[in-house]
């Protein structure tokens, strides 16, 4: 069974454009918060996007289910949680969460899938052995 891995929470501030006619960030700027957060762990462990994209190798987003709870507002300081789970040797599962400090409480969570594909022929791609390493 593979172990689950717990990534260094991301700090944010809600900014005015990150928010909708209402003041209360819209909806899709919380998959860009999750995507920083993921991008955060690849950092964080060596991975580097750049290197792959060079190789014609990239990460795609393969699934999305997101709950959105109560909406953050102008102002608020987020903290992004990412616990991370390897599904095969070329799918990762990221169960992400979007705090508001002062509170504690949950706003936004969710559970992406991503995996590795080959540009050249879309299909996926077994992860390298760095990536393998973290969850063995």
């Amino acid at each position: 069974m593979s172990k689950h891995i717990k990534s260094r929470d991301l700090f944010l501030k809600v900014y005015c454009e990150d928010t909708d006619f209402q003041g209360f960030v819209y909806h899709a700027n919380y998959l860009k918060f999750f995507e920083r957060s993921r991008t955060e762990f690849l950092i964080d462990n060596g991975i580097s996007q750049e290197k792959l994209l060079n190789q014609r190798l990239v990460f795609v987003v393969r699934k999305i289910q997101i709950n959105f709870i109560s909406p953050a507002k102008i102002q608020d300081a987020l903290t992004i949680s990412s616990t991370v789970h390897k599904n095969s040797n070329a799918r990762l599962t990221f169960s992400q969460v979007a705090k508001e400090n002062t509170s504690n409480k949950i706003l936004c969570s969710a559970e992406i899938e991503v995996c590795l594909i080959n540009l050249e022929t879309n299909k996926p791609k077994p992860f390298n052995n760095d990536l393998l390493l973290l969850f063995s």
